[in-house]
């Protein structure tokens, strides 16, 4: 059986997926909350079925892991250190007429003797059946499932940035400039910030931060994607300068590299 995810990291938006009768909408695709040992936190996501006949979705929680290349594995079996204990929801089951939208609430009760850290897991939405695809002469079964990532901080936990570089990789055939970043705290965080720089040719851009997650214990690459006025997709000329403020969480670090 093949499943096809959409909805999981960065989509803007509400995370969408048609694939042969299957028509959900869920929104929001991410939450990142925070809560004190003890607390009880109350979330609700939106689930429309966008197709014209009735619906029958199944709901549940799964652990994820994220590759070298941010693809994810999602887990229904329950991982070490797992945190879907903590979950609930308020049903598995959901029933929607053609068009519908119901609002699904979930909760996270956080154990009063849980240490500062961060709680992460998958709310999953997916047909109740599998539905049949055509490819030639063969049919194939296919189930649609949307991913609602959510992240929890306990108590104080926090990101810890360390980088390194410069480097230039190769990013959809174009070479880029990229740094290497280090998490050594135990919450995830994402780099966003405003950087400008020249290439050899005395070219001036603005670079924008990659803004995957960088999990704790993780040391991920940062791509710093160019951009101009006329919005087309510029070639660079190395060697490449870039200075600016790279902003996480409540913190920042200055940038003034040299790539080459």
């Amino acid at each position: 059986m093949f499943t096809v995810i959409l909805g999981l990291l960065s989509v803007s938006g509400a995370g969408a997926l048609r694939a042969q009768g299957f028509a959900a909408l869920v929104s929001p695709p991410r939450f990142e909350l925070s809560g004190k040992p003890g607390a009880k936190l109350r979330q609700v996501i939106e689930i429309t079925n966008g197709a014209n006949v009735p619906s029958r979705l199944r709901v549940h929680s799964a652990d994820f892991t994220l590759g070298s290349d941010y693809s994810v594995v999602f887990h229904d079996e329950l991982q070490p250190d797992s945190c879907r204990p903590w979950v609930a929801i308020e049903r598995p089951l959901v029933s929607l007429p053609a068009g519908a939208t119901i609002r699904y609430r979930f909760e996270v009760q956080i154990p009063p003797e849980a240490p500062a850290g961060e709680c992460r897991f998958a709310l999953m939405v997916e047909a109740d059946e599998p539905t049949l695809a055509t490819t030639g002469a063969v049919q194939l079964p296919i189930v649609g499932r949307i991913a609602v990532i959510v992240y929890v901080t306990v108590g104080d936990a926090a990101a810890q940035i360390e980088m390194f570089g410069p480097e230039v990789l190769t990013v959809n055939g174009q070479r880029v400039p990229a740094l290497r970043v280090h998490n050594a705290g135990n919450a995830h965080t994402r780099l966003s910030g405003f950087l400008t720089g020249k290439d050899a040719s005395g070219r001036s851009y603005d670079f924008t931060p990659s803004d995957f997650p960088i999990l704790p214990g993780e040391v991920r690459t940062v791509f710093l994607t160019p951009s101009t006025e006329d919005k087309k997709q510029p070639t660079l000329a190395f060697p490449v300068n870039v200075r600016g403020t790279l902003e996480w969480a409540d913190q920042h670090a200055d940038l003034d590299e040299h790539f080459k």
